[in-house]
């Protein structure tokens, strides 16, 4: 589904849970993506890993067409920057990568420049 989460598509859930410790991480992916349970780990069939998930409120209802529910993954590709340091995200980020340490449940990840440069954007000197 699109990298372009609204606050309005997330007002079922109720529980953020990290499979991976984030705190070390600059960015996390983000997607909604259908799963057949409201809560529970969900199948992860990408490349990469998956980092979270989020856990649905009781009464979340499933798409009365498909019969699945809508809940956000949390995940890096093998070409992310914790991956490959130099590679394509060194500098920048991926559209949907969001800061793990903004995540909540009901609300979309914010981009920080921690996200979109890394960890040395923190801690170089103010006026670089």
């Amino acid at each position: 589904m699109s990298s372009m989460l609204k606050d309005s598509q997330l007002t079922d859930e109720v529980e953020v849970v990290w499979v991976e410790e984030p705190s070390h991480l600059d960015y996390v992916r983000q997607a909604l993506d259908k799963v057949h349970a409201r809560r529970g780990r969900p199948r992860y069939e990408r490349d990469g890993r998956l980092i979270g998930y989020t856990n649905l409120r009781a009464g979340a209802e499933s798409d009365p067409d498909s019969g699945l529910f809508a809940r956000r993954t949390f995940f890096l590709l093998p070409h992310d920057r914790d991956n490959d340091p130099a590679g394509p995200y060194e500098v920048g980020a991926p559209g949907e990568a969001v800061d793990p340490r903004t995540i909540e449940p009901g609300k979309v990840g914010a981009k920080t420049p921690r996200s979109q440069k890394g960890m040395t954007s923190e801690i170089a000197p103010a006026g670089r």
